[in-house]
């Protein structure tokens, strides 16, 4: 992969149509002129947007099952990766964000992109009038700790898609002695180092260990 992707080939590698693509361009416009103004992505990978940020949030879009509703991104910031999601065709999708100018941000970024969201103001362990048909999270917490914040939003038939990085390992061996799972990690398409982890039928360890 070259050392910056260009919106084009980000496109070819989601297979978007001209229109949506036209809609994610628009919605990294909007977000690096908000850039200047408050902190949304690492400074650092601005300059490679395309492959950071949309490209690898888009990656998670094939494992959303359309009949799971809504799609709750937790710790959206810059709406990465539920904002990006809702650009590709994810429906129902829920941005909880708890900074009050990323919120303005999310719902201004949302009408520019035309994308269908809702944005809720709030810290994720405090939403407990909400579940989950798919859960989402980029660069938020460790894995325990995700599960922890949102743990209201969970049920038993909730899928929880987040994207790691190189503290996967550690990550799933803490999650693994606090919670029972079905697991799947699947490679990130933009990062040696990244990895998507998929979860469903969440239920935490009772005292014996089951």
């Amino acid at each position: 992969m070259p050392d910056y992707l260009s919106a084009e080939e980000a496109g070819a590698a989601l297979s978007v149509s001209r229109e949506t693509l036209d809609r994610l361009k628009r919605y990294t416009e909007f977000l690096l002129k908000w850039q200047r103004a408050i902190n949304l992505i690492g400074s650092s990978t601005a300059r490679d947007i395309w492959r950071r940020h949309v490209l690898d949030c888009g990656q998670l879009y094939p494992f959303l099952p359309a009949e799971k509703r809504p799609v709750v991104d937790i710790g959206s910031g810059a709406g990465l990766p539920g904002l990006v999601l809702a650009i590709l065709g994810a429906q129902d999708v829920r941005l909880i964000e708890s900074d009050s100018r990323k919120c303005v941000f999310l719902r201004e970024a949302a009408r520019y992109a035309e994308a269908n969201v809702s944005v809720i103001e709030s810290r994720a362990e405090k939403v407990k009038n909400l579940t989950a048909g798919v859960l989402t999270a980029r660069a938020v917490a460790p894995l325990t700790d995700l599960i922890e914040l949102s743990k209201f939003m969970i049920k038993p038939n909730t899928i929880s898609i987040f994207l790691k990085g190189k503290s996967i390992e550690s990550e799933l061996v803490d999650l693994k002695n606090n919670w029972n799972m079905k697991l799947e990690v699947h490679p990130s398409k933009t990062s040696p180092d990244g990895a998507i982890v998929r979860m469903e039928s969440i239920k935490r360890v009772d005292a014996l260990g089951n």
